[in-house]
């Protein structure tokens, strides 16, 4: 019953930005940390960014300084403000969640939204 949703992706030149956002629903207790993952085509999935609970935001060194992670707990949402966004950015984009239900705590995942920046 528990899904995320991913919205935001498209394209865009390189240089430019775009903003994703993801929302959990279904029967949920309680979520805690967040985050977000890619994956370019052939390529293994990599992490790019944590929010947990109570603790500070961190990163993948490839997008330090330019993404910015936030959440609204409230909301059930995850947010990745992407910046001055590169070719290699390009990949379906996947957000993270670990989710307290009435019986165990585990990570969920959405379907994925494509980023492609252009050259």
């Amino acid at each position: 019953q528990v899904q995320l949703v991913e919205s935001g992706g498209g394209l865009v030149q390189a240089g430019g930005s775009l903003t994703l956002s993801c929302v959990a629903s279904g029967n949920i207790d309680s979520v805690n940390d967040m985050g977000w993952y890619r994956q370019a085509p052939g390529k293994q999935r990599e992490w790019v960014a944590t929010i947990p609970l109570g603790g500070d935001a961190t990163y993948a060194d490839s997008v330090k300084d330019r993404f910015t992670i936030s959440k609204n707990t409230a909301k059930k949402m995850v947010y990745l403000q992407m910046n001055s966004l590169k070719p290699e950015d390009t990949a379906v984009y996947y957000c993270t969640a670990s989710i307290r239900t009435d019986w165990r705590t585990r990570d969920y995942w959405g379907q994925g939204t494509q980023v492609t920046v252009s050259s």
